[in-house]
């Protein structure tokens, strides 16, 4: 039996959360040693391991948690970490914790360089602290159960999505066992997954390791900073389940023929959005207000299709594309996005072309909350000119019956005048000046003529640098693929 050591106090708990299980830690007090980590339990669910340790938590502050409490939680782990909780209990209730002997040095007094050591029963200590200052006199820096508004700092959420096809689950599993990886038990394992794949998988993308074994079929991210004047609060105070909607596979819609529908999808009402003032009169040239130029539902629902499909098509050449630097006159008929742009584009690498792609994606969001594209830097300049193109073709290529939705919407003078669009969206058409061979190096904010238009930097480098009189997009936005 092995000995203990007889001064170890438990001063806290913290949950440790890895790609397949998550561990409950003791963070335990030594009178002639550093505080050490010690394992309590370990389980499956990081929700259960997180009630875990509050409860152990609640019980070293005498808080209150019942012996009903414990059983409650103890029938539901499985038998060896519930014997673990226990355990952890009566020695919490107990206030002493054991430590194995030999498990810790001699540790003379010492100022360690965040200032002097104090013992367990330092009477200056307060173990619970307090929301600013931590026991050893260092701020705390994010406050126990913290909402969102208690919160000092910005607070990001990311979201990501990520699939993988295991190939050879001999490799993937050798691998992760090489990485430190150990499989759950037998008896917590599914029946369709009795090696866990699915733990050896989390493991290895949870460490930033190659998922050898297996190919990556997705790999999605989505970022925002969380605001509590927009509604926003941290996932463990929401009201409301956090769910991401990263959108339909975009194979899937490629497949769709004209007229198929999804039910589930959320369809956008421009005529709501867009709903156009009843003309003043029918003189084109009136000044009434009523009679001004309008965006309309039609024009708005084909501007959309165009910016939607510009998007979609952008995120595929980029994904074939990569990094690989186009030769001007060799693409014809491929990679049809990134071969319409200026040839000062085309050393242009995989991040460039992923941001040129939600560039078209933010200007069909500008439409989606009902307001005018507007452009906010060089690239979406460019998407929107795109996008104006390839809604003149949509036009001319719509019948009556090729889309009932857009039929449905209201008839309107000013519906398909995309010669308005350009002249009401655009600050200026200074980027179009990039496919003229007479002005070749306009692009440099030092030239000459550059500087005498005052076009500013159209340098490729460039091209997402917000302009300096709007409201730029959210930074952490992330990609929709």
């Amino acid at each position: 039996m092995p000995l203990h050591h007889p001064t170890a106090v438990p001063r806290d708990f913290f949950c440790e959360h890895t790609a397949s299980k998550s561990r409950v830690l003791a963070l335990v007090g030594h009178q002639d040693g550093p505080d050490s980590l010690q394992a309590v339990l370990t389980c499956r669910e990081p929700e259960l391991a997180q009630r875990a340790a509050e409860l152990l938590r609640a019980l070293r502050s005498k808080s209150g948690a019942s012996e009903e409490h414990v059983e409650q939680l103890c029938r539901q782990l499985p038998d060896a970490p519930a014997a673990s909780l226990r355990q952890a209990v009566a020695h919490t209730r107990a206030g002493t914790w054991p430590s194995a002997a030999g498990s810790l040095f001699n540790w003379p007094a010492h100022s360690d360089g965040f200032g002097d050591r104090r013992p367990f029963d330092d009477p200056e200590v307060d173990l619970d602290g307090a929301e600013e200052e931590g026991t050893d006199g260092r701020v705390v820096r994010t406050p126990h159960h913290a909402r969102l508004s208690d919160l000092a700092g910005p607070v990001v959420r990311l979201a990501v999505l990520r699939e993988f096809h295991v190939h050879d689950r001999k490799a993937l599993l050798d691998a992760a066992t090489d990485r430190g990886w150990s499989p759950l038990p037998a008896s917590e394992l599914d029946e369709d997954d009795p090696h866990d794949v699915v733990g050896a998988v989390m493991w290895l993308a949870d460490s930033g390791s190659e998922v050898e074994g297996a190919d990556s079929l997705l790999d999605l991210g989505k970022a925002r900073r969380l605001r509590s004047d927009e509604g926003h609060e941290v996932a463990q105070w929401s009201p409301k389940p956090v769910v991401e909607d990263f959108g339909r596979g975009w194979l899937h819609r490629a497949s769709e023929q004209p007229g198929d529908s999804d039910p589930t999808e959320e369809c956008v009402d421009f005529a709501a959005l867009f709903a156009s003032e009843p003309l003043h009169c029918d003189d084109p040239e009136c000044e009434d207000e009523s009679c001004l130029w309008q965006l309309t539902p039609r024009t708005a629902d084909l501007l959309h299709t165009a910016l939607a499909v510009l998007a979609d098509e952008a995120y595929d050449d980029a994904a074939e594309l990569g990094d690989e630097r186009l030769v001007e006159g060799a693409h014809e008929g491929n990679w049809g996005v990134f071969a319409r742009m200026p040839k000062l584009t085309f050393a242009a690498d995989l991040q460039w072309r992923r941001r040129f792609a939600r560039a078209a994606d933010d200007l069909a969001d500008d439409l989606e909350h009902g307001g005018w594209p507007q452009p906010t830097c060089t690239a979406e300049e460019l998407a929107l000119h795109f996008a104006l193109d390839d809604a003149r073709d949509l036009h001319d290529e719509l019948g009556e019956t090729d889309d009932p939705d857009h039929t449905a919407l209201p008839v309107h003078r000013d519906d398909y005048d995309f010669d308005a669009c350009t002249d009401m969206f655009f600050q200026d058409t200074d980027v179009l000046m990039l496919y003229n061979a007479r002005f070749d190096g306009i692009e440099d904010p030092d030239g000459e003529t550059n500087q005498q238009i005052g076009m500013g930097d159209l340098r490729a480098a460039a091209w997402f640098n917000p302009f300096g009189n709007v409201k730029i997009r959210d930074p952490h936005r992330g990609f929709r693929r």
